[in-house]
């Protein structure tokens, strides 16, 4: 067929085969920049390894590798080959094989996710160890007890994570073991107690899973590999991700790392470093260290631990060597770290280093350290402080004085700053349980574990009698921001019987607290009290409330240097952002409280606040009247009390602007409850003593009556219907303002229209609102440069804003209801109705009410401002839904492109912050 070719027609070159997929990596294949394949610990095993630094030799199993796994439910065809070739290079390197009988390579198989999950997923240690190899594992360490150690652990860890046994069998064992030799705890079982232990723990593993342990150690990798894999998917990682907004889809890759050994004997052990506090952020020597162990021991909190710095009396060499490698890796990570080591008969040996979980405290001092010390700049250091750590160190803190009053139960180690006071319970359940029912609780435990995240999440605070400030409850409760107190080693925790004890201060009484009784926990100084600590503001909130200078000495040893640091990255934020933040205030009070925390105005005045008490009755004669007279009577006496309260709002913030909203709910808010008026009437008429204004007021409330009020007659609607209403609102804020210009104010009202959902409503109350504004205008010889504009918070709004823009000089999106009617959701229902069950269900990553929901209602703001640009190209862009002081919502809010967010007052720093957080971000990338 070659001669009917086209001489000239050149045809293309044969597509060349696909390179096979790569999953897995040596140590010294990676580096830090590929966490998204090879997860932060792997990512970060391999830039260890590429420093010089002592890493035991290994592979890492991508998180490609783990998404096909998930996805079809077995590995990658091609994985067991390219685990079994780097396994041989592995095994070349250490000179002997996997569980080989006379000196075994053993092996850890980790999990290790692209962001960070502490004690969420798997690790199994010690695979390779069988029945065949312990004795020669005991041979070659010159230690019987250490190879029976170790072939214990590799079963109590195989046998939970990868075969589904009960752990608590396996303490239970434990703890049966040491009470049969009369010790306390596991180091004091002798060899020949830990062989009877194995044999135990096989006979559990049997007669829970109807198979024997494995004995084939490349068996036990591989099912320990598929394990973790299995683990990304476990109902606690995915709560935790929830929590921490992690994206469900990122899978998670798997380390596999020749065994080093701490549970050799005195001269080895294992720990955690932190470059600098993680608690404070002070700099130091930071960690814990325990000896004769393996890193499980001190992560888990099931011994308590040495402080770091006695490593230096135990081993100095090992000591001065960490403290040159925790140098190095914050100069070269530019920021705190957390680092995980083991030294092995006196060789250190590098596990683990990943960017340390800090508290709220610390974050904005390591920030600032950073700064200081020229490793980072300031548009960075933003980058590494948020404002849900700004809203916790808002949080309230102990009164000093008044806790020395109270009985001091005991105390443990501050792993995680507040002030937090609860009933106490003993199991996530209860802590639960308690919770939603409006409880606030303490989960008091030993030590916690990964299956207690649902009650660490519920609690107001975690305390602990064992573990340090690396425990799984510190580095969890840092992480979330809960206050944590841990080792608390002089109180006894009986989870059984649902109680602690512990000796009075007096040293004469034994104090015992049951479940349901009031404790209080401080985690910036590790005290635990019976009863309810008072508390009183923090100095970050007297610094913004302006009683706390930001070089001022303040009662609080810690404020001084916080509230130091909290300043420079709000004045940083402040330069930089784009977005103004105004408050959500609707009297003085609040607006002058606003004002301090740096308020740039009034974002959304709410007038249906201003009708609450006595002059409800007002409203009510306003209801009730039959004829015009009557109504204007109403109304008439209104207005003076409409203008007094604008005129307060408007000096309050003296030029700066103040958006009112004109009256927005439904009316028979402002009447009685239909029910309680309904019997009253109905007793009343019982006794023949019935009353002519209830009798009216019980009609006006079933006329007024809706199945649906959040829909029905409420917002512009309330102008349109009841004639002179928005007209006299209008005329008391153009009177207010004309009175501030006479006093030489500098009033700048913005008149706001809700509920709009077509421009035919918002030309008619714009074109009697102008009438009412030219009026005083003549009236006062004052030119009252009003604006009026609209809440955009329906959708046909949203979709019909380049119509809406001709009659509106400003939009203010109303998000709280615009997410109601763009879900069909009513907020007061479905948050107590099935909001949980979407949250635990993955639905939802977070309430659409508190976080933007971008694909929805962010889907329509954009098209909202676009269209209203293109009508209007000056007009006015705002958002007063409590959406504008969430820090995830206010990075869109400047993509979306507006120009100012309205929160409530204490939520203004924060908003602040974040916006220049955003600002700062959008021009690093646009630099990118």
């Amino acid at each position: 067929m070659s001669e009917n070719k086209d001489p000239h027609v050149t045809e293309p070159a044969p597509a060349k085969p696909a390179a096979p997929e790569k999953f897995v990596y040596d140590f010294t294949e990676g580096n830090k920049d590929l966490k998204d394949l090879l997860g932060g610990k792997g990512a970060n095993l391999a830039e260890m390894t590429n420093l010089g630094l002592p890493v035991p030799p290994g592979f890492t199993i991508t998180t490609e590798a783990c998404k096909v796994y998930l996805e079809s439910g077995a590995e990658p065809p091609a994985l067991r080959d390219e685990v079994s070739a780097h396994l041989e290079a592995l095994e070349a390197k250490m000179g002997k094989k996997l569980g080989q009988a006379d000196d075994p390579l053993l092996v850890s198989v980790r999990s290790g996710a692209k962001f960070s999950m502490p004690g969420m997923m798997d690790t199994v240690l010690n695979i390779g160890l069988s029945d065949a190899s312990v004795a020669g594992l005991a041979a070659q360490a010159g230690d019987e007890r250490f190879a029976w150690d170790s072939y214990r652990r590799l079963i109590q860890m195989f046998g939970k994570t990868v075969l589904g046994v009960d752990g608590d069998l396996f303490e239970e064992a434990i703890e049966d073991a040491k009470q049969a030799k009369g010790v306390k705890v596991d180091i004091e079982l002798d060899a020949a107690d830990l062989k009877r232990l194995v044999d135990r723990f096989k006979g559990i593993v049997s007669e829970e899973t109807g198979r024997s342990f494995p004995q084939d150690p490349r068996e036990q990798m591989d099912l320990a590999v598929c394990a973790v894999f299995d683990s990304w998917n476990t109902d606690r990682a995915k709560l935790y991700r929830r929590q921490e907004r992690i994206p469900g889809d990122l899978g998670t890759a798997v380390n596999v790392c020749s065994m080093v050994f701490g549970n050799l004997g005195p001269d080895s052990g294992t720990g955690v470093a932190f470059t600098r506090d993680p608690a404070s952020g002070r700099q130091g020597v930071y960690g814990d260290y325990l000896q004769n162990a393996q890193g499980e021991d001190v992560v888990a909190g099931i011994r308590n631990t040495v402080p770091l710095a006695e490593l230096e009396q135990l081993d100095k060499k090992s000591y001065d060597q960490l403290m040159e490698i925790m140098e190095t890796l914050e100069t070269h990570y530019k920021d705190l770290c957390d680092i995980e080591f083991t030294i092995e008969r006196g060789k250190l040996w590098m596990l683990q280093t990943r960017v340390g979980k800090r508290t709220a405290g610390a974050a904005f001092r390591i920030a600032t350290q950073l700064v200081d010390q020229g490793l980072i700049d300031e548009a960075e250091a933003l980058q590494r402080v948020n404002g849900a750590q700004l809203a916790q160190l808002m949080f309230p803190r102990f009164d000093d004085g008044a806790a020395g009053k109270q009985d001091l139960l005991g105390r443990g180690i501050a792993a995680s700053p507040g002030a937090a006071v609860g009933k106490a319970v003993f199991d996530s359940y209860t802590a639960v349980k308690w919770s939603r029912s409006g409880e606030k609780v303490i989960l008091i435990r030993r030590e916690t574990n990964p299956d207690d995240l649902n009650g660490m999440i519920a609690a107001e605070g975690i305390l602990t009698s064992r573990g340090g400030k690396t425990s799984h409850a510190a580095v969890v409760a840092r992480g979330m921001g809960k206050t944590c107190v841990c080792g608390a080693e002089e109180l006894e925790v009986d989870t059984k019987k649902r109680c602690l004890s512990a000796v009075a201060a007096d040293g004469k009484r034994r104090v015992v607290v049951e479940e349901g009784d009031t404790v209080s926990i401080d985690g910036s100084t590790g005290k635990v009290y019976l009863g309810e600590v008072p508390v009183v503001p923090s100095p970050v909130v007297e610094y913004f409330e302006g009683r706390t200078h930001a070089g001022a000495e303040t009662t609080n040893p810690e404020g001084d240097d916080l509230v130091k640091s909290v300043h420079r990255m709000m004045a940083y934020a402040d330069r930089v952002r784009r977005l103004y933040v105004r408050a959500n205030a609707d009297n003085a009070e609040d607006a002058a409280r606003a004002r301090r925390f740096g308020a740039q105005g009034i974002g959304l005045c709410r007038t249906e606040h201003m009708f609450l008490g006595e002059r409800r009755e007002m409203v009510e004669r306003l209801i009730l009247a039959d004829t015009d007279g009557e109504r204007d009577e109403a109304l008439g006496a209104l207005l003076p009390l409409q203008k007094a309260d604008f005129v307060e709002l408007f000096e309050s913030m003296d030029g700066l602007p103040v958006t009112v909203r004109l009256l927005d709910p439904p009316l028979h808010e402002f009447l009685p409850d239909i029910t309680e008026l309904s019997v009253r009437v109905a007793l009343a008429e019982s006794r023949k003593d019935a009353n002519e204004n209830d009798l009216r007021l019980l009609q006006a409330v079933h006329k007024l009556h809706e199945q649906n009020p959040m829909l029905g007659l409420r917002g512009v609607r309330l102008g349109l219907v009841i004639p002179g209403l928005f007209a006299m609102q209008v005329r008391g804020i153009a009177e207010a303002a004309a009175e501030r210009r006479e006093a030489k104010g500098d009033p700048r009202a913005e008149i706001m229209i809700p509920l709009v959902g077509t421009v035919q409503e918002l030309e008619i109350v714009r074109e009697e609102a102008q009438r009412v504004i030219a009026e005083v205008e003549a009236a006062t010889g004052t030119d009252l440069a009003l604006t009026i504009g609209t809440m955009i918070e329906l959708p046909r709004a949203a979709l019909t804003a380049g119509q809406i823009a001709e009659a509106a000089e400003f939009f203010s999106f109303g998000t709280n209801d615009l997410t109601q009617t763009v879900w069909g959701f009513s907020r007061d229902d479905v948050e107590a109705s099935f909001f949980t069950a979407y949250l635990e269900k993955g639905i939802f990553g977070v309430s659409p009410f508190e976080t933007i929901d971008r694909d929805g209602v962010g889907s329509l703001v954009r098209n909202a401002v676009e269209a209203g640009r293109a009508t209007r190209p000056d007009i006015k862009l705002g958002v007063c839904g409590e959406h504008g002081g969430d820090p995830e919502s206010v990075h869109f809010f400047h993509e979306a492109g507006l120009h100012y967010v309205s929160c409530s007052p204490f939520r203004i720093p924060v908003a602040r912050l974040e916006a220049g957080r955003a600002a700062a971000a959008s021009a690093g990338s646009d630099s990118r």
